[in-house]
């Protein structure tokens, strides 16, 4: 295809009449800015009508010497255009893009453009209007595997930064730009608070010598006499761990628990539990805890239903800010026990990390009465009885949660 105007990248900023001077000084120097860059040859900033809210419309294009140098500049200078407008503007600047190729019926018969690879559709741009796979196929580097497996880690304004800093430090915002349609430059708030999860459960919970125990060498074998100590041992403690439930006892148990679990049954998850030190029920009560704190979100979600009849938030609202909640919870405890064993390993008073834990701790409870003040917007008397009772159920569902959790162990042993 010849294409004598050259790609194009087209962006359209939407923002609001007040502050029009300064997006066209900010457009002005973004011009500059992007003339100096290599395979950029002419910038172009149109002033558009009005939309239909009385909101100022700009559209900047961006010509490329070519596609190549366009799709090097997709993937430096123009990806951080979008970043760049929402730093200086924060959330009152609506961002659009796209690519502009020519695609004249003369030049090129409609049955004979490229079509997507993927899907099929016929191509009009850098990407698939479909689908979003980039219209042509480049040959894979190694560093282009990796940008792809890590490229949020790597980038400092990739979405996954720019979604942990608004959600450690300020309280409920995230809730707040969800809600009125500023999502694009965040994580989606459920995948937040399930990776965020799985990382606190690895850190936390991942032994390196249970997990990869063919990495290092086995522990030497006991002695005899070591052998021989652990026996009078056993023997010793066996009337400690006798699991023989007397009939008159198991009567006093609850009568809800009594119809799901059998006197010979109890004795059976008792020898278990003593034959490996309770190893097993740790490990499936901790494999059950992430399904019990998901089980709390909506049980917290009905709460504040309750406790804020006449704020005409649906309740999916509601549980949105809790899972925001909960993924600042996992955060909070991930950065606490990585900064604990990176102060083991140095030469620091043991004081010094558990001060700094127990102040993090007590951000915790300060966070969650910040983001019911910000989201719900009521003052310190309203929201300071509702938090006295959110944490009282807040306590009272974790409690159940977990002891509904323990119940499951039990039973699964």
């Amino acid at each position: 295809m010849t294409n004598l105007g050259g790609p194009f990248y087209e962006a359209i900023f939407i923002i609001a009449d007040e502050r029009q001077s300064e997006l066209d000084d900010w457009l002005a120097e973004t011009k500059r800015i992007a003339l100096q860059q290599d395979g950029i040859v002419d910038v172009h900033v149109i002033q558009s009508d009005a939309d239909a809210e009385g909101r100022v419309v700009r559209t900047c294009q961006f010509r490329a010497r070519d596609d190549n140098a366009l799709d090097e500049l997709l993937d430096g200078f123009l990806a951080g255009l979008d970043a760049d407008a929402a730093k200086t503007f924060g959330g009152s600047v609506l961002f659009e893009s796209h690519t502009l190729r020519a695609d004249d019926a003369q030049e090129m018969a409609p049955g004979e453009s490229q079509n997507c690879l993927n899907c099929g559709t016929r191509l009009r741009g850098q990407y698939c209007g479909n689908c979003g796979q980039r219209s042509r196929s480049r040959l894979i580097s190694i560093w282009i595997l990796l940008r792809e497996a890590f490229g949020d880690l790597l980038e400092l304004d990739s979405r996954l930064w720019r979604t942990l800093v608004p959600l450690l430090t300020k309280p409920g915002q995230l809730t707040i730009d969800y809600l009125q349609g500023r999502r694009a430059r965040y994580m989606p708030p459920f995948r937040t608070y399930l990776v965020l999860s799985i990382v606190f459960f690895v850190v936390a919970f991942f032994d390196p010598r249970d997990n990869l125990s063919l990495l290092y060498e086995p522990e030497p074998s006991r002695t005899a006499e070591e052998i021989a100590v652990l026996e009078d041992s056993e023997i010793e403690s066996d009337g400690e761990t006798d699991c023989i439930i007397d009939a008159d006892d198991w009567q006093d148990v609850p009568e809800w628990v009594a119809r799901r679990v059998s006197l010979e049954r109890a004795e059976k998850v008792c020898e278990r539990i003593n034959f490996d030190q309770g190893k097993k029920l740790a490990g499936v009560f901790l494999d059950n805890i992430p399904i019990a704190l998901i089980v709390l979100l909506p049980l917290m979600a009905l709460v504040l239903k309750i406790l804020y009849p006449l704020s005409r938030r649906y309740f999916v609202e509601h549980l949105l800010f809790f899972v925001h909640f909960h993924a600042f919870f996992f955060l909070i405890l991930t950065l606490q026990i990585l900064f604990m064993r990176v102060m083991a390993l140095l030469p620091v008073p043991e004081a010094i990390p558990i001060l700094a834990v127990v102040a993090a701790s007590f951000y915790v409870p300060v966070y969650l009465y910040m983001a019911m003040r910000r989201v719900y917007g009521q003052g310190h008397l309203f929201t300071g009885a509702k938090y006295l009772v959110m944490v009282t159920a807040y306590l009272i569902g974790t409690s159940f949660t977990l002891l509904g959790a323990v119940m499951f162990a039990l039973l699964a042993v």
